[in-house]
């Protein structure tokens, strides 16, 4: 598939119902309302960020997709990572980790660091092209369905040629 126009932007509470919907599309094993208000809100370390993209059936900006990640001192910690399926591999989650890893460099931290099922290969792809590299399983990590937890970590921290490439990177940019 071809890129699309992708808008990233601070998550507000206003989208949080929006959020939700998108997480509980994506995962097993979904963060409740609670948590997500809890990131969005009630943790310092805590950046939320939304993509928004042209809705193919109105053309209107709808919430594509989002990221939960925490800058704390040293490391950028990538939590959560959604995007909704008619959205996917067009650029949208590239542009939203490019935007945590940019946030880390710009706060000072040195590597950049996550979890991810072992059965998701496609996010693995992802990280690995943004120059991840895997460090270590966690048995039995994940629930509903019970797997295993890849390790990824970037170190040293630095934004990936593919965050810079043309439309990579600049608002509005797919």
């Amino acid at each position: 598939m071809t890129s699309i126009s992708v808008l990233i932007e601070p998550a507000t509470a206003d989208v949080l119902d929006e959020v939700l919907a998108i997480e509980q599309a994506c995962f097993s094993a979904p963060w409740t309302r609670k948590m997500l208000a809890a990131e969005l809100s009630g943790n310092q370390f805590a950046n939320f960020v939304i993509a928004k993209c042209p809705d193919p059936l109105s053309g209107s900006l709808a919430v594509a997709g989002y990221f939960c990640f925490w800058v704390v001192f040293e490391e950028v910690r990538l939590m959560n990572l959604a995007v909704l399926a008619p959205f996917r591999r067009r650029g949208v989650a590239t542009r939203l980790v490019c935007t945590a890893l940019q946030a880390g460099v710009e706060r000072g931290a040195t590597r950049a660091m996550l979890e991810v099922r072992e059965s998701n290969c496609e996010a693995q792809t992802l990280y690995r092209r943004l120059g991840f590299r895997q460090t270590a399983k966690r048995s039995r990590y994940y629930v509903n369905p019970e797997e295993d937890a890849v390790l990824m970590e970037l170190a040293p921290l630095q934004v990936s040629e593919v965050c810079r490439q043309p439309g990579a990177s600049s608002p509005g940019a797919g």
